[in-house]
């Protein structure tokens, strides 16, 4: 089952939503497989790709500039791709991604109906900084250089350093 798939699934179990805000009834159990699933799927880019980048993908901010590089080399052949294996590939780099962020900053996965994709949700329950790593990496594939992966990461830290009770804001 892919990535997508199992959030879906857990998001029919839980039928919660970020919007709804009943982040008190958010299932532990749910977040750790919600964790150990976007874990594993983070491996399997490191396990394919982590040697030829020099082990760089430790989970740290700076590793994301390696994910961005990987990114931009692998934009070349996407349009060799067929949906399946672009969709896996924007999983396990956004999973990377989350997991960084989660591993730094804290958070929480959701399922985020608008754009049929998880989120990750740090702060609560004091402010909201949401971040969208899916959708950030398809358009770094699409894109290139200007959906920067390195960049937009600096603005999710630079609102969850910054975040006051209350705030609410969706890094995409």
């Amino acid at each position: 089952m892919g990535l997508f798939d199992f959030f879906k699934k857990k998001k029919n179990q839980q039928n919660s939503t970020v919007e709804s805000k009943h982040t008190d009834n958010v299932d532990d159990e749910a977040q750790q497989e919600f964790i150990a699933d976007s874990t594993a799927n983070a491996e399997r880019i490191i396990e394919a790709f982590g040697e030829k980048y020099d082990d760089a993908f430790d989970y740290s901010v700076k590793s994301l500039e390696s994910i961005d590089e990987l990114l931009e080399n692998l934009a070349d052949f996407a349009e060799q791709m067929d949906e399946e294996m672009k969709s896996d590939l924007i999983a396990q780099a956004g999973s990377y991604i989350f997991e960084v962020a989660r591993r730094n900053y804290g958070g929480k996965y959701f399922w985020y109906d608008k754009l049929n994709q998880p989120i990750l949700v740090t702060g609560i329950p004091h402010f909201q900084i949401s971040l969208v790593a899916f959708e950030k990496v398809k358009m770094r594939i699409e894109n290139g250089q200007e959906d920067n992966i390195p960049f937009f990461f600096k603005g999710y830290e630079e609102r969850v350093k910054q975040a006051k009770p209350g705030d609410n804001a969706m890094i995409v």
